[in-house]
């Protein structure tokens, strides 16, 4: 968990400040890490790439409706920016660690998402990494988004579970 809030506040302080590919590059290096860790790379590999691809869905969805704004590392118009893809994949990665205990309550899983995701991007938007345009339209959507994408990201993650067989589990949940 540790290495996802450096990655966290890595791809948000940089986005704030103008600088998106250096918090880019730290989370990917982090996620990179992550993976390399995997007893089975390719099932953990699927699952971040995954949740990158959900993440770059919703997220631009936000920014289609013109409900958020961020303030840099937009490749392409409507989209969301890069560093926020690697937010998801960060996420991602701790859906077989340390956020395990989700995959035996997807209800809870839904709760963690409705009030988590919004909260994040709370968080992002008071260090000036984006902007609500519409913040009451834009909150619910992330709630709902999120009560929605946290279980299925869960689900996802007992499919491709890239730590499921390795034999201590200990040391899987401490690394992240």
């Amino acid at each position: 968990m540790l290495l996802f809030q450096i990655g966290w506040f890595a791809c948000v302080l940089s986005g704030a400040h103008g600088l998106p590919w250096a918090g880019t590059g730290i989370a990917l290096a982090i996620v990179a890490w992550h993976v390399t860790r995997a007893v089975r790379l390719r099932q953990e590999l699927l699952l971040v790439l995954s949740a990158a691809a959900i993440g770059a869905l919703f997220d631009s969805l936000l920014v289609v409706l013109g409900w958020i704004v961020y303030t840099s590392g937009t490749l392409m118009a409507n989209t969301t920016p890069h560093w926020m893809v690697a937010l998801w994949m960060l996420f991602a990665m701790t859906l077989n660690v340390s956020l395990a205990w989700l995959k035996r309550r997807l209800f809870v899983a839904v709760l963690f998402g409705a009030v988590g995701g919004p909260l994040a991007y709370l968080g992002g938007s008071k260090l000036g990494a984006l902007h609500f345009v519409a913040p009451t339209p834009a909150l619910i959507a992330l709630a709902v988004g999120w009560a929605l994408c946290t279980p299925l990201l869960v689900m996802l993650a007992r499919r491709f579970d890239g730590f499921a067989h390795r034999a201590d589990t200990a040391t899987a949940v401490a690394h992240v």
